[in-house]
């Protein structure tokens, strides 16, 4: 109980710089900062919130009532926005109330309650984004061979991702690091101001794996799926029609990462320099910069890989339209269909490059080509 009740005292459990611990955040605004700029980051989440909520609801209300969408390889796509959902939901609402009061008035309890929802559904986030691109590498690439998507797989990966999430944003809750006001005294987060030593082992871990590790997993599924796109492309000469399929996973793959690295790098920079510096001087509107454009992500999240799904924009427009119907038609939804996820529509429109008997070393090394895989039975690879 002690360790908690270090935990929630926000400022007062750490050794920070003299600026950030003589101020009591939870008392008033900053005397520095104008009310009217407190009003704008109070509109602004407003905005934020509202959309996300809006958004990553009707992925759900979507997936909810066609059955044709609860496939394996939609089970991320849901999943990031349920974190997405509850990150606006607690994260979101509590910053409204607070940036349109001025202050934290709320206490260190609903501080800590706002910093860990806030982290925790955050790195949901990006884990889920991480195991999205591990799904889309293993579905058509196929690393194990014969071996299939299957709802057991896609459980394991959303069960490892709440869990190992979990395991890195609880710590603060019990006493290594804590979770704290920000310099602007509206929002909380990690303290990333401690000099203490042993919170900053808990920084430099925090950043590497919710952070670099996802990153990575991210880079490396996609360049190696865009490179055997490539490959089969250029195959003897014979697949021009995939020069635009590869032109378009492409794009979206670069649209993916750059999404990613504009939402959390400014963030994950921000809390690096704190951590090597705790009492670097920041403006305090500049410092939170980097944590409200972060909360962003669960606006355009949706849009890039839920609403460019064209099975998903398809069964969308039909709730919309107030049809009572809750399936697509039959030509939509067949296996043969290549309309219902993009990277399945790519693979379907490849053909065979030859009819030919291969030799067993020809066909270990094409074992990822497109011309020899059958499309997975969901066939869905949202993109």
């Amino acid at each position: 109980m002690s360790s908690f009740d270090t935990a929630t005292s926000g400022v007062n459990n750490t050794e920070v710089a003299d600026e950030f611990q003589s101020y009591d955040y939870f008392s008033g605004p900053v005397k520095s900062i104008a009310p009217w700029n407190f009003k704008v980051l109070s509109a602004w989440m407003m905005v934020i919130t509202s959309l996300s909520l809006c958004e990553n609801f009707l992925v759900m209300l979507v997936t909810y009532k066609f059955k044709q969408l609860r496939k394996p390889l939609n089970f991320v796509i849901v999943n990031l926005s349920v974190a997405d959902f509850f990150m606006s939901l607690i994260g979101g609402t509590l910053s409204i109330v607070t940036n349109y009061r001025g202050y934290f008035f709320l206490g260190s309890w609903a501080c800590v309650l706002e910093g860990f929802a806030v982290t925790f559904f955050g790195i949901v986030g990006l884990w889920s984004l991480a195991t999205l691109a591990f799904e889309r590498y293993f579905v058509i690439c196929r690393p194990l061979g014969n071996v299939r998507l299957q709802v057991k797989h896609a459980s394991l990966g959303l069960l490892f991702v709440w869990t190992f999430s979990f395991i890195w944003t609880i710590p603060p809750v019990l006493g290594w690091s804590s979770y704290t006001v920000s310099k602007i005294g509206t929002t909380c987060e990690p303290n990333w101001y401690s000099g203490d030593p042993h919170d900053h082992t808990f920084i430099i871990t925090f950043f590497l794996t919710c952070f670099i590790f996802p990153l990575t997993v991210i880079i490396v599924c996609y360049s190696k799926l865009l490179r055997k796109l490539r490959k089969v492309s250029n195959s003897n000469g014979r697949l021009v029609n995939a020069r635009k399929p590869d032109r378009q996973v492409t794009y979206m793959v670069v649209v993916m990462i750059v999404a990613f690295m504009v939402a959390w790098t400014p963030y994950a920079l921000f809390s690096v320099i704190v951590t090597i510096d705790p009492t670097i001087d920041l403006d305090p509107i500049l410092a939170a910069v980097p944590a409200f454009f972060a909360k962003t992500s669960a606006v355009y999240n949706p849009i890039i890989y839920v609403f460019m799904n064209k099975q998903f924009r398809k069964c969308m427009i039909q709730l919309l339209s107030c049809s009572g119907n809750t399936t697509v038609e039959e030509n939509q939804t067949t296996d043969k269909a290549t309309n219902t996820g993009e990277m399945s529509a790519i693979a379907a429109r490849i053909p065979a490059v030859s009819t030919t008997p291969r030799n067993s070393n020809e066909q270990h090394s094409n074992s990822c080509s497109y011309s020899q895989l059958p499309i997975p039975e969901n066939k869905v690879c949202p993109m």
